[in-house]
This record gives structure tokens, C-alpha cells and sequence, in this order.
């Protein structure tokens, strides 16, 4: 199952405004809330106080709520590793542990009386898992998430947080990572250049990163670090393909029917014998096989553009194909859409027998 969350701050926050944005949230399809324990240094009845209220309100709506901890955070507030009450007390579903202990304790804290769930941080490229699954943990308990980074140029690189995933996903870990919303500046810091945990994603639209995270096929749940995410990028991240790899397209020129209908209406499946070329999807020549698809005036096939095999293309007639190299002109295929230029780097995640859909972009 995967799942969307946001970040909340009640130390920073206005609680109301809090509650309007969990609301929106849950209306659009959000199930998971994270919040931080690391900065929030009021004195322990305040702090009990303010998150209560914010988290037993995002219970009523059916979120999940993880808090961030550390060592010094039981240290600061007298928490017992023996007795999670406190958290439970307040509020939530699992705690998130920052730093590591040493494997022994995670294990044992996943059988606490309280059933929270113990979520790992999954931002080190160590065998911290395995020493932890040594200790027969209960697995059930057992969740990882990703760290966040505030300041710019400091976020992890892609093919490390690929070994990183790779550890819990494995292990049949559910995994979550961070993106950020571009206009938010609330966090737990007094930085805040985003709150994503890819550097790549820090300066792109926020659903093309959720769209990123899940084509890996290594994160389960997107959550948004920083807050306030806008309406627009609630709604936007709500109505996305969680499991099927959905890139946003423009049309070019006026479209026939039969045109806009392979392009727009189906599912599409590459190829498992592929070309370094182009994307093929050829199951659509089927089901148009009678359909007209008149030439069209002949361009150049660029990188991320979308072909359909036209009238004098015989057998291949209605084939779609996104290009991946630069081609010559064909006069057997029409161009008919071109892939967002923020999307492109997304046509490398279309492996042998994937599945993918368009969406006309609304820009």
C-alpha cells in the first residue's frame, strides 16, 4: 500500500491552521502525518499539551502519526526505553528513530506494550538493518523512513539512496522518503532550503518527485517535509497514479480521435524485447488495427516525443513509441504528443513490460 503524508510542527505552528491543513490532507487522500520531537524544547506538560491536541485530531481523521526521536529526546523528557507510554499517551502510531542504537534495542523496542511501530532511518548505507534483524525484532513493528535535508546541496544522491533503499526494501521493509512543497518554510530548523531527501528534487514540482520516488520501485510512502504545502499541490499530489508510472504530456497540433484516444485512453506496456531507440507499446495496434490514422505532416523525432504509426506504416499502424535518441524524420509515424521537459528523465524508469499512462498537462 502506498501512502502520502505531510509534516506538522505544532511547536511553530498555529493549531488551528494545523487542523485546516490535515483536513485538506485527508480529503485528498493523505494517510500518514510526521512531526518532530528533535527541535521542540518547551518544558514536557507544554509540549504534551500542544502536540496532543494536533495529533488526537489527526487520529479522528484516520492519519497515521509518527514522531521523529532521538536518544537525547528520552534523555530530555525522562522517557524509559522500557515504556513508550509517553507516546502513547500522546497520540502516536510509532516513533522514528533518528539515531541509531545498537540492534539489540531497536529489536526489543518493537515488542513494546503499546504495538507503536519503530521506524528506522534508512539515510545510511551501513548494515544497521541486518544487525537489527539479527535480534529477531517483530518484523510487523519493523518500518524505515528516509531523513530529510534543510539545507541546500546537502541531500542524498541518487544512486546512494538507491543502496540505501535497497537494504529495507529487500527485506520487505515498508520505506517512505521526503519531498518538498516550493513555497513552504516551516520545519523543525531555522534553515529550510526544502525538506526533501533527494538533492535532485529540491528545485522541481513537487508531484514530479512523488512520481520519481515511486517509479524506483523502492519507496512505499511520499511524505512532504516542510510545510505549508499549497492547496493546489494537495490536490495535485492526491490524484496521481501511486503504481503506474503516469508522465504529463503536450499534445502537438489538433489530434484525431482515433489519435487521441491511443494516446490518452489506454495503458500502455513496453516491449520486453527492447531497443535503446524508442519506448514501443504494441499492443494498441490490436484493438486499432481497422481504425484510420492519416499521415500527418512529418517533424524531426526528438528525445521525449510521442509517435503513433500512421496509415502507411502496414502492420505497425497504431503502435505508440516515446523516443529515446534523436531520430530522422519518419513519414510513417506522426508526432503526436511530447513528454513535460521536467519528465523526461522519467522515461529511463520504463523497463521491459512496464506499465505507463499519459496525462494531458494542464499548463
Amino acid at each position: 500500500m502506498r501512502n502520502l503524508g505531510v509534516s506538522i510542527y505544532p511547536e511553530k505552528s498555529d493549531v488551528e491552521k494545523d487542523k485546516q491543513y490535515l483536513t485538506l490532507a485527508k480529503e485528498n487522500g493523505f494517510a500518514r502525518v510526521f512531526t518532530c520531537l528533535l527541535s521542540a524544547d518547551k518544558p514536557k506538560n507544554e509540549l504534551v499539551q500542544s502536540f496532543k491536541e494536533i495529533i488526537f485530531y489527526a487520529k479522528e481523521l484516520g492519519m497515521e502519526v509518527i514522531l521523529d526521536v532521538a536518544p537525547t529526546v528520552f534523555d530530555r523528557l525522562g522517557i524509559s526505553y522500557d515504556d513508550l507510554s509517553f507516546f502513547a499517551d500522546i497520540g502516536a502510531d510509532g516513533i522514528r528513530l533518528d539515531a541509531a542504537f545498537d540492534g539489540k534495542r531497536e529489536a526489543a523496542l518493537t515488542y513494546n506494550a503499546y504495538n507503536l511501530k519503530i521506524e528506522l532511518n534508512m539515510s545510511n548505507d551501513i548494515d544497521y538493518l541486518n544487525n537489527i534483524l539479527s535480534h529477531q525484532p517483530n518484523k510487523e513493528n519493523l518500518i524505515g523512513c528516509h531523513n530529510f535535508y534543510p539545507q541546500k546541496y546537502t541531500g542524498l544522491p541518487y544512486d546512494f539512496f538507491v543502496k540505501c533503499s535497497e537494504r529495507f526494501k529487500d527485506q520487505g521493509i515498508r520505506t517512505a522518503a521526503f519531498v518538498t512543497c516550493q513555497g513552504g518554510t516551516m520545519g523543525p530548523w531555522d534553515i529550510n532550503d526544502g525538506l526533501c531527501t533527494l538533492e535532485e528534487h529540491r528545485n522541481i514540482p513537487i508531484h514530479v518527485q512523488a512520481k520519481h520516488l515511486w517509479a524506483t520501485g523502492l519507496i512505499d510512502d511520499v511524505i512532504i517535509g516542510n510545510g505549508y504545502a499549497t492547496e493546489a499541490e494537495i490536490v495535485q499530489l492526491g490524484a496521481l497514479n501511486r503504481y503506474i508510472l503516469e508522465l504529463d504530456i503536450t499534445l502537438e497540433g489538433e489530434l484525431s480521435d482515433i489519435e487521441k484516444a491511443v494516446v490518452l485512453s489506454e495503458q500502455h506496456v513496453r516491449r520486453g524485447d527492447i531497443t535503446e531507440f524508442l519506448v514501443r507499446s504494441t499492443e494498441v495496434r490490436k484493438k486499432y488495427i481497422d481504425s484510420s490514422i492519416a499521415p500527418r505532416s512529418p517533424q524531426k523525432q526528438e528525445v521525449g516525443c510521442v509517435v503513433i504509426g500512421n496509415d502507411n506504416f502496414g502492420k505497425y499502424k497504431a503502435e505508440l513509441q516515446i523516443v529515446l535518441k534523436e531520430l530522422p524524420i519518419d513519414t510513417r509515424k506522426n508526432n503526436v504528443a511530447r513528454v513535460n521537459s521536467d519528465q523526461v528523465f522519467l522515461i529511463d524508469y520504463i523497463t521491459p513490460w512496464r506499465t505507463f499512462i499519459f496525462k494531458e498537462s494542464s499548463n
